[in-house]
């Protein structure tokens, strides 16, 4: 199993470059980091920083999205980046939540997400791609490699991902619902002629390492906020108990009422008091280290391929360190 950290761009950029320097050092192969430009610094700038100051560590958005972005820009900027630093870095991609509706805009649909997927690879990777309509070629890129990793919840994306995606973004951590998107995922790609196991899997939840429970729950009950945005649009599109979607995800919304982006994905977030314990304990990592190994034992059973931890609490050098000295020499 590999690790990755994900990390706010929040300032200074010094810091995330710092954070990721220390993930390298002690085992975490991958480096993710928010992209939503108006609530973040611009992620891809700090990337070229961290593959300066790094060796090894792949780098990428968890996620980007095809509308605050045109494609070709997208796939530039991973070109350049690779051809600076050698095929290290990573697209992850979804439909935009806090990135679009910040600026007003609904999340992108699948078929433009399915395209985007398409047409961001083959430009990164020097082939010809269309975008709205005309062809586009990016004629400097030589041997560019940028596999591209979908975020998915619900059936219909699940889906996308097994058609399309080289990796399959899972943002919570519990083995039943991980259970059934994998295997939603596989099957779809099987059912394209795809190879499943080809599919990585990526499962990316808040680890928080420590005795004290109720901090580490408070510490993360943002998470289930931010899923909660998602899981809204399920039941929206779905309704409720229907059957399309396990009650496990959409059952904990119903008493959800509103959400202010100005807090996402921080500890303080007030608009997560509709978040249980229950809830926290399921789709986090929570814990002495050993727990940690546990849960992440299971995780890989059901073929996980990579964790990648969310380090926005208030012990993310400790959780790191616990990570590289307990946890990564168990699962690696």
């Amino acid at each position: 199993m590999d690790f990755g950290l994900v990390l706010q761009t929040d300032p200074p950029a010094s810091k995330v470059v710092e954070l990721m320097r220390r993930a390298e050092r002690v085992g975490f192969s991958h480096g993710w980091t928010f992209d939503s430009a108006v609530l973040w610094q611009e992620p891809f700038v700090i990337h070229s920083r961290i593959l300066e100051h790094t060796e090894r560590l792949r780098v990428g958005p968890m996620v980007t999205n095809p509308g605050t972005r045109t494609w070709e820009v997208t796939a530039s900027t991973f070109a350049t980046l690779n051809d600076m630093y050698g095929n290290r870095t990573v697209c992850g991609i979804g439909r935009g939540d806090s990135a679009m509706r910040v600026a007003g805009r609904r999340p992108n649909t699948l078929a433009r997400l399915g395209a985007a997927i398409d047409a961001i690879r083959d430009l990164a990777e020097g082939r010809e791609a269309e975008v709205d309509g005309s062809p586009v070629r990016i004629p400097w890129v030589k041997d560019g490699r940028l596999p591209v990793w979908m975020a998915a919840y619900g059936p219909k994306a699940l889906a996308l991902a097994g058609r399309k995606a080289d990796g399959f973004i899972l943002q919570l951590a519990d083995p039943y619902l991980t259970e059934w998107m994998v295997k939603s995922v596989r099957r779809a790609a099987e059912e394209a002629g795809r190879d499943p196991a080809a599919v990585t899997v990526c499962v990316a939840a808040p680890a928080y390492v420590g005795d004290d429970l109720d901090h580490a729950r408070e510490q993360c009950r943002w998470f289930g906020g931010m899923v909660g945005n998602h899981v809204a649009d399920l039941v929206a599109r779905y309704g409720e108990h229907s059957g399309v979607v396990p009650d496990e995800l959409t059952d904990y919304v119903k008493d959800r009422q509103g959400y202010d982006y100005s807090h996402h994905g921080r500890a303080d977030n007030p608009d997560t008091a509709f978040v249980p314990d229950e809830i926290v304990d399921r789709f986090c990592l929570l814990g002495p280290a050993a727990a940690h190994v546990d849960k992440l034992r299971t995780l890989r059973e059901l073929g996980v391929d990579q964790f990648a931890v969310y380090a926005m609490h208030d012990a993310r050098e400790a959780t790191i360190d616990a990570y590289g000295a307990e946890v990564i020499p168990a699962l690696a």
